[in-house]
């Protein structure tokens, strides 16, 4: 990891747990493009796409409560949408098959953007469930079933029934009044990233938290091992995602999760192996895309250890 960040591959934060218990935590570089802060423990970054788990549970939580089904349409949920919400099922959502044309990112500002934005989509890109398209608008439409259905801000609920139970005391979702630990991303050009817009979603934590995080879905506290299952299912294409990134099952039963994340400068990864029993987790505020070579070769000194 010195190394790592000598080279200029790495600034930030970094945990690795074996057997449930973390055997290392460390940071590297720097809080901001001053450079004139060093990064602790406690400081909280961007996970970039891993946040698309938290809309992922939420609808499984959902279920479980017999408030929706996956395989029902958004159409049910919000009426408004044009016709063809009436095909795109909440599956699709999750395993963005959904057809929906990305996210017109040039006029969006906030949520109301964006839902209008999903209002004059005319038509899909393709018939749902036939192909396979990542793009946040997916995302941001189980956010607003998720508001739908519970009647609450998606923000809020997430802080309820995710954040809450599995103890993730550090973090928290945007919009947030509150910047203190933030790690701020900063560009290799030392270039430091605009202000997040007020978009709801966007999650800040420590290695610490993402690691609660993990535990908390892997053991079924958050939702139990069939919803597991089913949001780790992807579309039967090679380099295809899930819900939780890449999820690797045998019988039914979670044995591998990787999942990857980036927004602006910030880069992040999570990486578990659940028969080995260990967990890697790379989070970072000044993006150098070697997160995959630093999880990978940490893995070999695990797997060595034996």
């Amino acid at each position: 990891m010195k190394w790592s960040n000598q080279i200029g591959a790495f600034n930030g934060n970094v945990l690795v747990a074996k057997n449930n218990k973390i055997i290392y935590n460390a940071s590297f570089g720097f809080t901001d493009v001053t450079k004139t802060k060093k990064l602790t423990t406690d400081y909280r970054f961007n996970i970039g796409s891993i946040t698309k788990e938290f809309s992922g549970v939420a609808l499984l939580q959902l279920q479980e409560q017999g408030k929706l089904k996956l395989d029902d349409h958004v159409s049910q949920y919000i009426p408004e949408l044009p016709k063809w919400a009436s095909e795109v099922t909440l599956k699709d959502l999750l395993q963005y098959t959904s057809g929906i044309p990305n996210v017109a990112w040039k006029k969006i500002k906030n949520d109301k953007d964006l839902f209008e934005g999903l209002q004059h989509v005319d038509s899909l890109d393709f018939k749902p469930g036939t192909h396979y398209d990542y793009n946040n608008n997916n995302l941001f439409l189980r956010q607003f079933i998720v508001e739908r259905v519970t009647g609450m801000n998606f923000k809020t609920y997430v802080e309820k029934f995710i954040f809450k139970p599995c103890k993730m005391n550090s973090s928290v979702m945007t919009p947030f009044e509150n910047g203190i630990n933030i790690a701020k991303g900063f560009n290799s050009e030392l270039v430091a990233d605009k202000e997040d817009l007020p978009i709801t979603g966007g999650t800040y934590l420590t290695t610490k938290d993402l690691l609660k995080w993990e535990d908390c879905l892997h053991s079924s506290k958050i939702i139990n091992t069939n919803s597991l299952f089913e949001l780790g299912q992807q579309f039967n294409l090679p380099e295809t995602q899930s819900a939780l990134g890449q999820a690797k099952f045998i019988n039914k039963k979670l044995v591998e999760h990787l999942h990857d994340g980036r927004a602006g400068s910030y880069e992040a990864i999570l990486v578990s192996d659940l028969n080995e029993k260990f967990t890697i987790i790379l989070l970072g505020n000044h993006y150098k895309g070697k997160l995959f070579e630093i999880s990978d070769a940490i893995k070999a000194i695990l797997k060595m250890k034996h």
